[in-house]
């Protein structure tokens, strides 16, 4: 079978495994675990074997014309390099463990059936946008993947929760899109083609005539589907959906498309250094911001959420310096521990029992009860911190150490001050990452909150999948480092001494500090009961979460806004605490710029609807009426009343003619 075969088939397989799942989810129960399961699997397969034969060297393409268009063309097309390829490895890998590990979280749902096939489909979608040479068609997978994300984040649907993150999600990204697709119209026109190799080539002879506006526009879409500032609040909200939704959302589709669209359009933003500026300081605010936000939620999922926004904030970072390789290899071994983070807090949620949002002030004695999630959550959470020899160290070094090169002037594409703000940026979010990492270890599993019932052991397809993710957790970055410049664009990616010294030196403080903190606050502070939490009968995870979902059970007790005196993140952030447990208040900003004038608006228009329209409509279907009623009385069918108003008549006309005369 040739590479591109089997390249198609990739994003074929899920697509049929949606198809039939959805067609025979209902009357034939018993394949639906096989068709969520196997055509992922094969799609990983052929994805492997794709990137083997691609082996870093030159990029697979093929294409044929999709549909005459009569100016510029839109081609079915493959374009994969040693970028696609192992991306392409990365998501089969993440969404293949995805769905072995949903048949024993959400084994007792009833909606599974839909589940699996919407998440074949984003799977798919990605898949799409990873491999495809044709920037309308990567616009295809790059819509479905919203819609799924919109029905995935709302599986809850009974729930205003998910109803409203769902709602949320698909507003906010939308929001970016519009600009997005004007981008890519934008672009076409200046290339005059929709193919990514033309459009590289029309960049390398200075073909693009606005490249500023158009980089600009693209940044939109870009901020908007990879939750970076300031369209990142949706990613936080969409913890209402299913925890294996949020794992396949948040390391291998949906928020990886954004940063993986510019490095493989990365020509297009380094022609205007304006647009690389711009890039530079989204991604410093980004970092720092969602650090600082990560230490204030109490929530194990938002904290995760708040974590891959930093994240996806270095990876922006080193694309702003230009170096595609760093960000690329970052976002591989991102992909990994972060899928093993949200997964391990799946199993969490399961056997504290406490809700979806997974207070962390609840829990208390899950080290031993959970050791499988302890040790995997443990290396994932290191590699987070970016702790040697933990592929996060050697991923997050590589961005660091490019935007050292940029700032001692060794390279020449981005400008110097992109390089001070990412390495400045990314080396407090170095600290903070370890802090709230160090804090979410602690609390999580050292914590001394109140004991939930025990659910019994987790699902044997849940605990398996942990230990997967834990092995390219823990080694990838030590492997790849050396081999990876060869599959991309040859750039070293290896440490350099000064990052790795003030990275690794950053990171240990914050987790000192962290830990000196919660041994300070455990000492001092009394912890508060915040109550029993109900027992749940032993069985599915996902109801699990569904039923806390629906019962509305705040974080923090019966009071949300009550943190628990023993939260060394508050102790750390003092007043600043509050702010960043709302998220620095941008919603609420949001609220006064466009959805409070949008109501406004709403309530104008439906105002001159009912009020001016509406009277229009009235009075034109009134006045026949009120015409036809006079009219009507005056048809009696008596003659004599006829003749009489006839003699009357004659008798107005006879005077009225009198008068004239007279009068000429």
């Amino acid at each position: 079978m040739t590479t591109t075969t089997l390249a198609v088939l990739v994003p074929l397989l899920p697509f049929l495994g949606a198809a039939a799942g959805l067609l025979l989810g209902r009357n034939a129960p018993g394949f639906v675990r096989p068709l969520a399961v196997l055509p992922t699997l094969a799609a990983l397969v052929a994805a492997a074997i794709v990137a083997v034969r691609q082996n870093g060297g030159a990029s697979v393409d093929a294409a044929t014309e999709l549909t005459p268009t009569g100016s510029v063309p839109i081609e079915l097309s493959l374009h994969i390099d040693g970028f696609a390829a192992l991306v392409a490895v990365v998501v089969a890998l993440v969404a293949t463990c995805v769905q072995i590990y949903s048949t024993g979280y959400l084994r007792e749902d009833p909606r599974y059936p839909s589940y699996a096939a919407l998440v074949s489909l984003f799977t798919s979608a990605m898949f799409l946008v990873v491999y495809t040479g044709d920037l309308m068609v990567l616009l295809v997978g790059w819509e479905v993947m919203g819609i799924c994300s919109y029905f995935l984040v709302g599986h809850y649907w009974e729930t205003p929760e998910a109803r409203a993150a769902s709602l949320k999600a698909f507003l906010v990204t939308k929001l970016g899109d519009v600009p997005f697709l004007i981008g890519l119209f934008a672009l076409a026109t200046d290339a005059g083609s929709f193919e990514i190799t033309k459009v590289f080539d029309a960049v390398a002879h200075g073909g693009l005539d606005h490249p500023t506006v158009i980089a600009l526009l693209l940044l939109a879409g870009v901020a908007g589907k990879s939750a970076q500032f300031p369209l990142h609040t949706w990613l936080p909200d969409a913890m209402a959906g299913p925890t294996p939704v949020s794992a396949l959302i948040h390391a291998a589709t949906m928020v990886a498309a954004g940063v993986y669209f510019v490095a493989r359009l990365l020509p297009v933003f380094e022609a205007s250094r304006a647009a690389m500026v711009v890039l530079a300081v989204m991604a410093a605010v980004t970092m720092v911001g969602s650090g600082l936000a990560a230490l204030a939620q109490d929530d194990i999922k938002r904290v995760l959420a708040y974590s891959t926004i930093g994240q996806l904030g270095y990876m922006t970072g080193a694309l702003a310096v230009g170096d595609r390789g760093a960000a690329v290899f970052h976002l591989l071994s991102h992909g990994a521990f972060k899928a093993l983070l949200f997964l391990a807090a799946g199993v969490i949620i399961h056997a504290a029992g406490t809700n979806s949002l997974a207070a962390m002030s609840r829990m208390s004695h899950l080290r031993d009860r959970i050791p499988d999630a302890y040790w995997t959550m443990t290396v994932a959470l290191l590699a987070l911190a970016a702790i040697p020899p933990f592929s996060g160290f050697f991923s997050k070094e590589s961005v660091l150490g490019a935007a050292e090169h940029v700032t001692t002037g060794h390279t020449e594409n981005a400008p110097g001050a992109a390089g001070w703000l990412v390495l400045v940026a990314g080396l407090i979010t170095a600290l903070l990452t370890a802090a709230y990492a160090a804090r979410l270890w602690l609390l999580t599993f050292h914590g001394r909150g109140t004991e939930a019932p025990d659910h019994g052991r987790q699902p044997l397809t849940m605990t398996v999948v942990l230990w997967v993710l834990a092995v390219p957790s823990l080694a990838l970055g030590g492997f790849a480092y050396r081999t990876l410049p060869d599959w991309f664009d040859g750039n070293d990616l290896a440490p350099t001494l000064t990052t790795s010294v003030l990275g690794t030196g950053v990171a240990l403080a914050g987790g000192l500090v962290m830990y000196a903190a919660w041994r300070h606050v455990a000492g001092l502070a009394a912890r508060v009961p915040l109550g029993a939490v109900a027992a749940h009968p032993e069985g599915d995870a996902g109801l699990v979460e569904a039923e806390a979902i629906a019962t509305h059970t705040p974080a923090y007790g019966d009071v949300a806004s009550a943190p628990d005196p023993a939260d060394p993140g508050r102790l750390l952030l003092g007043p600043l605490h509050r702010h960043a447990a709302a998220g620095f208040h941008l919603d609420a900003v949001y609220d006064v710029l466009f959805v409070r004038p949008v109501q406004a608006g709403a309530s104008l228009v439906r105002f001159l609807d009912r009020e001016v329209v509406d009277t229009y409509v009235r009075g034109a279907g009134a006045l026949p009426r009120w015409l036809g009623a006079a009219v009507r009385r005056a048809q009696t069918g008596n003659v004599q009343t006829y003749v009489s108003a006839l003699l009357a008549g004659t008798v107005v006309l006879a005077v009225a003619a009198l008068l004239v005369a007279s009068g000429a």
